[in-house]
């Protein structure tokens, strides 16, 4: 279990259309952050597929939607009532629910909510995440694909909000309807846009990106994340790649602390 602290975490989400590479940013972002050891990251899978526990090597054992559904139906049998009771029930299983990786702990949503209105439960157990999320420097959200992820309950409230496409008309519609609906939806500090899986600075350069939204840069396509992907191997394992050192420049733009940026191509990822 995590030692409590009392400092606010900076909560990272990052959205977009399905397809764009977002699992694996998601992934590529924990790694940079948990490169320095004296950073406690809390990687929470928002995607019902669960795919960002493979992105990082990690055996989700049980989902947030589980503890969920469990006491929900303690719930409707009458075996738990009191909410006292619930709280604690929650507390224990949420700790019980997070895996840990050396300085990473890593929390999986699951599926979607069943059909019903159990405010109650939902309300609990947004409370106990961002209870989880406090005990850790910075939570990383893989959100789910298209824009109705803002609306779940982990999405509430973060301070960077990270949006994601490929060089796609199609996704950049999809982040530009996210940047628009998100503003009632998520309370934020600071966001923008990365354009990923790019084969050049000249696709970059064509690109129309609507006017509202920050860009932060461009990520190469990568042939290492690439194949570590197709193979299901762990994001964690890769010392570095061009593809790193771009997020990591995007990171800085952001202000979210990272080091071993490369000048060159922050240059060359971050001009038109």
């Amino acid at each position: 279990m995590p030692e409590t602290r009392n400092k606010k975490a900076s909560v990272i989400a990052l959205c977009g259309k399905g397809g764009v590479g977002k699992t694996s940013l998601s992934a590529t972002i924990v790694k940079i952050l948990s490169s320095n050891p004296n950073n406690k990251v809390l990687a929470i899978d928002a995607d019902p597929a669960v795919g960002l526990s493979t992105a990082l090597g990690i055996t989700v054992s049980k989902t947030i939607d589980d503890i969920r559904n469990e006491l929900i139906r303690q719930v409707e049998n009458g075996k738990t009532t009191d909410k006292a009771q619930m709280i604690s029930m929650l507390d224990y299983e949420m700790f019980s629910a997070l895996e840990e990786k050396k300085n990473i702990a890593f929390l999986a949503i699951g599926r979607p909510e069943m059909e019903g209105c159990y405010c109650q439960v939902n309300h609990i157990l947004k409370d106990l995440i961002a209870s989880v999320a406090g005990n850790f420097d910075f939570v990383v959200i893989d959100g789910e694909a298209g824009i109705e992820q803002i609306n779940r309950r982990v999405m509430a409230k973060v301070t960077h909000l990270i949006l994601v496409s490929d060089a796609s008309a199609k996704g950049l519609n999809v982040v530009k309807t996210i940047k628009e609906v998100s503003g009632t939806a998520i309370d934020y500090k600071k966001d923008g846009l990365i354009i990923n899986r790019l084969r050049s600075k000249t696709e970059f350069e064509k690109l129309i990106i609507p006017e509202e939204i920050d860009c932060l840069g461009w990520v190469p396509e990568d042939d290492t994340i690439r194949s570590f992907d197709i193979e299901g191997k762990s994001i964690l394992e890769i010392n570095d790649s061009p593809a790193i050192q771009a997020v990591k420049s995007c990171l800085s733009e952001i202000d979210i602390p990272v080091s071993g940026v490369d000048g060159a191509l922050h240059k060359l990822t971050h001009t038109r």
